[in-house]
Order: C-alpha cells, then sequence, then structure tokens
C-alpha cells in the first residue's frame, strides 16, 4: 500500500470507527473561536509523503489581480468543512486540510503570486462570507448553475458528474427518475444533488409514479449510518467523494452516474466568486496556466480524479438551468 493510500484509508478509517459511537464530528470551523485560517499544509504533510504540489507566480495574470488583493498579499479561499475525501478533508492530525480542492487553492495563489489563506466553513457559510466580502473566493465542488450567476462569477476547473450509491447487493439501478420512483434518496440541502433528485421526484409525479422521499444530511457520516440502518435506499452525491467511500469502505457501490448538468448538457465545477468583483478572469487564467505547466495534471492524478479532468478553464460556462 503506497503512503497516500495509507492516510487516505485512515483518515476515513478514523471516522468509521467514530460511528460506532456518534456521528464523526467535525473539527472547528476556521473562523470559530477556537478555529483559524492556514495555509492548508501541516505535519501531516511531511509525514504522509503528501508534500504540497507547487509552482510559480506568473506575472502577466498576477498583475491582473485587483488592486485591494494584491495589496493585501492574500488570497482568502474558503472550502467546505465536511468529510469529502477526495475533494476536501481533513487529515490525520484532525486539523490538516487535504484533498484536490486544498491543493487547487494552493496552486492558484502560487500563480497569482499571493499567500494562501484556507477557511473551512459549513456549506451555507460559504455563501454568507462570500457575499460579505470576507472572503475572496470558494474553492469546494460547487456546481455552476445560472441562477448562482446572478449573484456569482465562475471559473470552471472540474466537470461535473453526480453518482448514486447504494449498498452492496441492494436491488437498484438508477438510469433516470422511475428508477427512484417510491424510494428514499439522501442529498446535502442546498446542492445540485438536491435540485437534481427534487426534479426527478416532480417528474415521477407528473407521470403518475411515486414521487422521491428526500432526506437531508449534513454530514457523510450521518449519510452512511442512515444507509447501513436501512433508513435511506440511496445516497446522491458528488461522484468524486462516492467513489472514494466506494472504493476505501467496502461497502457499497455505485448504481448509476449522471452529468450534473442533466441529460445531454456538460456541467461544470468552478471557483466561485463574487459577482463583478474582478476576480474570475484571474481565477480562470490561473487555473489554465496550471493545466498548460502541468501542476493541474499532477493534482487531479493524485485524488484520482483524472477522469473529471478540464482542459482549460472557462470564465461563466454555460451554466446548469
Amino acid at each position: 500500500m503506497s503512503r497516500l493510500r495509507s492516510v487516505r484509508a485512515l483518515a476515513v478509517s478514523l471516522c468509521l470507527t467514530a460511528l460506532a459511537l456518534s456521528s464523526c464530528a467535525n473539527p472547528p470551523d476556521a473562523d470559530s473561536p477556537t478555529g483559524r485560517a492556514s495555509d492548508g499544509v501541516g505535519d501531516i504533510s511531511k509525514e504522509a509523503g503528501l508534500r504540497p504540489i507547487r509552482t510559480h507566480r506568473t506575472e502577466s495574470i498576477a498583475s491582473t489581480v485587483p488592486k485591494a488583493v494584491r495589496d493585501r498579499g492574500t488570497l482568502e479561499v474558503v472550502t467546505f468543512a465536511g468529510l469529502a475525501p477526495p475533494l476536501s478533508f481533513y487529515a490525520t492530525d484532525n486539523k490538516t486540510v487535504i484533498g484536490m480542492e486544498p491543493d487547487l487553492a494552493r496552486l492558484v495563489a502560487d500563480v497569482l503570486g499571493l499567500e494562501l489563506r484556507l477557511h473551512t466553513v459549513s456549506w451555507e457559510n460559504m455563501f454568507v462570507g462570500l457575499d460579505s466580502g470576507k472572503y475572496d473566493v470558494a474553492i469546494a465542488n460547487i456546481t455552476d448553475t445560472e441562477e448562482r450567476k446572478r449573484k456569482y462569477d465562475f471559473a470552471s476547473y472540474r466537470q461535473d458528474k453526480v453518482a448514486f450509491e447504494a449498498l452492496k447487493g441492494s436491488d437498484l439501478t438508477v438510469r433516470g427518475p422511475k428508477d427512484v420512483a417510491g424510494r428514499t434518496v439522501a442529498v446535502h440541502p442546498g446542492t445540485n444533488q438536491e435540485k437534481l433528485i427534487t426534479r426527478w421526484s416532480q417528474d415521477n409525479t407528473r407521470a403518475g409514479r411515486k414521487p422521491v422521499t428526500v432526506k437531508y444530511y449534513q454530514t457523510q457520516s450521518d449519510v452512511y449510518l442512515a444507509l447501513r440502518s436501512g433508513r435511506i435506499d440511496a445516497y446522491l452525491g458528488s461522484n468524486p467523494s462516492v467513489a472514494y467511500h466506494v472504493a476505501d469502505a467496502g461497502q457499497t457501490e455505485i448504481v448509476g452516474t449522471y452529468s450534473g448538468a442533466g441529460p445531454g448538457r456538460e456541467g461544470w465545477i468552478a471557483a466561485t466568486t463574487k459577482k463583478g468583483n474582478g476576480l474570475a478572469t484571474p481565477l480562470s487564467r490561473a487555473i489554465s496556466e496550471l493545466i498548460d505547466n502541468g501542476t493541474y495534471g499532477k493534482a487531479v492524478k493524485r485524488w484520482h480524479l483524472a477522469g473529471e479532468a478540464v482542459t482549460a478553464s472557462q470564465v461563466n460556462p454555460p451554466g446548469l438551468p
């Protein structure tokens, strides 16, 4: 087993062991009285061989960052505090945030010539912080949608795919709305997955089939407790996190995948920033630079996400309607 595989497996197994007693609690939010923002690099990186992937400042891109951000010298990046490997999760020291998205945040900050300050908060507080200007950008598996474009600008960095996860041996195969008619499906509130399963439930009702019973959970640990106890039939989540859990825990399987944008459409996961603040284009150019210089490829390969990689970043590409 590689050293990278070991730390990833241990991070998840510690949480699963804790489930026998209670849900696996998140460490303090970075902005709570007992937490703090960080550069996302802790001792665990050296212990596990997870050395940060770094790159160099690109002056032609760094010079386009809004002056207020350049003068401050930091890039305030917020990500989701939940246990969501391989995207963003806590290492075995229970404080260092590792994953694809912290790696990308660090690399983007490098290209822009800024010091990374990585904040970990709850899903809803990410958007509160963006709205207030507390954070410059969220890199947190956020889907580009036309509704969100009313308030935010986007710089795409990954394809958007979702997956249905069920216990091994279930009779469930999901290809469309009728396959989940009358079923109970878990999602995280406020996500693209919630929007998709709600739409499917409405489709079922219009077709004379039973609707979907949608259950809402804040943490992955609560989802998997519900799945193992039979309170839900399936979980609909981001494909990277679902695939990681299936491979690592060995108790569940993927029973269907779907484009986050719907049939016949390409969905995008994007760095998200307050609309009109001047950061979207520098962020997109920085991501494209990372793709060109090969460091983006190293990051997606490290976290087994090459299948969702993009060849260039776009500013505000067509989003989920």
